[in-house]
């Protein structure tokens, strides 16, 4: 068997050795595009774009997709953090009032000076410091749960009349102590696409507000109006009335207005309203002077609209 020269053998080293060379020059170039890429990325959260169709271009491809998803994870992490320290914050001022009530009305208690009739009526208190506590939760809850999609209810076409019926009663007995009275204007009956008993409490957190903001011995006129899409319900009333430059704001988590801050409330009403009409595919509005009460207004699709629209 014929023996290899040992140029050839040379010739073969240096060819491997060249190989070798390039290889890791040519990684170590890509290292270097792979570097920059997260260099560019962590002083600016910007992404170099333009790059062959190789396999390179691909690996950096997806490492700018993982990198625009741990930015993106980044900032809604920091949002998130943000809203629960305003919740809490918010939560622990609107908690303050009550627990601070309660505390007082239990030291009053512990002093053994009061008559069983007094007696009574602190406890009495105390309790209905404790179910304004437990409604606020309760509540909260609620609304979150509706504002991040966990909470998820069916609508369907439905006869108005009965819903407005039922968000009536849930303020009567309230309406009554204070004098005031609820007329609703006659209307055709219609289906409108809403689940009733979400929608009630919906409109029955209009009326709360609009009962307990209106003066004794007011009066709260409810309407409805057929549209083109929707079914306009309106409620009316007497009360203090919102600057323009607050429509926006009083939906808003625990926000109270100008007009109404003297009085007793959480703020809460308005926004759970909003969140219920928007998973109906619906919508509220105001209407407001101050001193001229307020218009608030309730937009629910109609049947034949919502089915197109749920297809």
């Amino acid at each position: 068997m014929a023996q290899v020269p040992w140029q050839v053998w040379a010739a073969g080293m240096v060819l491997c050795l060249l190989t070798v060379v390039g290889t890791a020059l040519y990684y170590r170039c890509q290292l270097r595009k792979f570097c920059r890429v997260i260099g560019e990325f962590e002083r600016g959260g910007t992404l170099e774009e333009g790059y062959a169709d190789t396999m390179e271009s691909k690996l950096l491809s997806q490492l700018k997709k993982l990198l625009q998803q741990q930015e993106y994870d980044r900032r809604k992490a920091g949002k998130e953090k943000e809203e629960i320290a305003v919740l809490l914050s918010d939560l622990s001022h609107q908690l303050k009032t009550p627990l601070s009530n309660i505390l007082l009305n239990t030291d009053i208690l512990k002093g053994g000076q009061l008559s069983p009739q007094e007696q009574k009526e602190f406890l009495m208190r105390n309790e209905e410091q404790a179910k304004k506590m437990q409604w606020l939760m309760k509540t909260l809850v609620k609304a979150s749960r509706l504002e991040q999609g966990i909470l998820v209810f069916d609508s369907f076409p439905a006869p108005l009349t009965e819903t407005l019926a039922r968000s009536i009663s849930a303020v009567y007995s309230l309406a009554k102590e204070r004098r005031i009275t609820i007329e609703t204007e006659d209307f055709p009956e219609c289906r409108v696409w809403h689940n009733p008993k979400w929608t009630a409490e919906a409109i029955g957190n209009i009326l709360e507000n609009a009962v307990k903001y209106s003066p004794p011995g007011s009066c709260i006129r409810i309407a409805v109006q057929p549209l083109e899409m929707y079914v306009k319900v309106t409620v009316t009333d007497q009360g203090p009335g919102i600057r323009e430059e607050e429509y926006s704001q009083i939906f808003r988590r625990f926000y109270r207005g100008t007009q109404t801050e003297q009085q007793e409330g959480t703020g809460l009403g308005l926004y759970l309203a909003q969140l219920i009409l928007q998973s109906e595919t619906g919508y509220i509005t105001v209407s407001s002077q101050p001193g001229q009460g307020s218009c608030f207004s309730v937009f629910l699709l109609k049947e034949q609209f919502a089915r197109k629209e749920d297809t």
